[in-house]
């Protein structure tokens, strides 16, 4: 890559994207990296310029024109509705503010590489799942609401970019669930809950990216320039059940309904963004297949899915003995749960 290189980098206010900024604009063939967020990160950016817009906005346009951007890295899609001030905003700020972001890079002759922090929801977690994704797989039932259904649309949106302006280098990066000590998304909301609700009978596979090797393999992209859709996972999986005993936290196995109900009322607590996606995740699981990630884009992550998230386990607490007393307020504020037909029947 030529020196001299601009790169606009969205999603900076939150801690993810404000990391990987400071980190690329340290890059030697960088020579400017422009963070775009539509309220002011808390922390310092370091020699990033910080530009308040709203990538829903068109004067998106005028920012990447202006400052003659030639590299884009979408980070700004948001997977919880708290954090986005609600549904409505979450689905307007993923879908319409990357619509809006992807036709400023159309209009941009200067722009010749974007990259696309993806994930691997856009698969779903259904009974009927392969062992393992591919990414030329598509998910058993397409998404209908929430966070996958905002990446499904997201995805075709940048493949309907990349046939228009195929002088661009287009990666899409379908991450695991990024994990770390200073990770907040309702993944590690879930695990730092002290006592951990699961599906009963189920012990859904899991696989993680550490936070680290989220920023390695974004700035691999850009280095690199590798353009094609990529799962990005650590090494291995982990079952639910060997992640919990690894926190040493207790859990607490209930059926899927009343599992909902306690990520309902976690939810309206904002003790944890338990999603019905999450519940589908935490019952069926998901693994993906990574052998693209190794030999077409040459990214081998430094921690394991395992490692990764002892990682993440070495900043909790444990809270063993607990159990009773959390138990009992959660089960205060639950209505009882009707027997389904197939547990009647065995």
């Amino acid at each position: 890559m030529a020196d001299g290189r601009v790169v606009l980098v969205t999603g900076v206010s939150r801690d993810l994207g404000r990391r990987f900024a400071r980190r690329i604009a340290e890059d030697p063939s960088v020579a400017r990296v422009i963070g775009v967020d539509v309220v002011p990160p808390q922390e310092d950016i370091g020699d990033v310029s910080f530009v308040r817009a709203d990538i829903r906005n068109p004067v998106i346009a005028k920012v990447i024109a202006k400052e003659d951007v030639d590299t884009v890295v979408h980070m700004s899609v948001i997977s919880t509705p708290g954090s986005a001030g609600g549904r409505v905003t979450m689905k307007e700020l993923n879908v319409i503010g990357t619509m809006q972001l992807l036709a400023a890079c159309q209009k941009a002759p200067s722009v010749r590489q974007l990259v696309v922090k993806s994930t691997t929801t856009v698969y779903g977690a259904s009974s009927r799942d392969p062992a393992m994704f591919t990414e030329d797989m598509e998910p058993r039932r397409a998404p209908r609401s929430g966070y996958a259904k905002d990446v499904a649309e997201i995805e075709g949106y940048v493949r309907g970019f990349a046939r228009r302006r195929s002088d661009v280098r287009v990666t899409m990066l379908r991450c695991a669930n990024v994990i770390g000590p200073h990770v907040q998304s309702p993944i590690t909301s879930y695990f730092r809950l002290p006592v951990v609700p699961t599906v009963l009978g189920h012990d859904p596979r899991l696989q993680f990216l550490h936070e680290c090797d989220l920023l390695d393999v974004l700035g691999h992209a850009v280095a690199t320039g590798v353009h094609g859709t990529f799962n990005v996972a650590g090494d291995g999986i982990l079952m639910l059940s060997q992640a919990l005993r690894r926190l040493e936290r207790p859990s607490v196995p209930m059926p899927g309904p009343l599992v909902g109900r306690v990520g309902s009322t976690l939810r309206s607590a904002r003790i944890a963004d338990f999603s019905p996606e999450q519940l589908t995740f935490l019952t069926y699981g998901r693994g993906v297949d990574t052998t693209r990630m190794r030999e077409v884009l040459d990214f081998h992550p430094r921690y394991t899915t395992a490692a990764a998230f002892r990682d993440f386990a070495s900043s909790l607490t444990p809270t063993g003995g607990r159990t009773d007393r959390v138990l009992g307020t959660i089960a205060a504020t639950l209505p009882p749960v009707e027997p389904t037909r197939e547990a009647l029947h065995g």
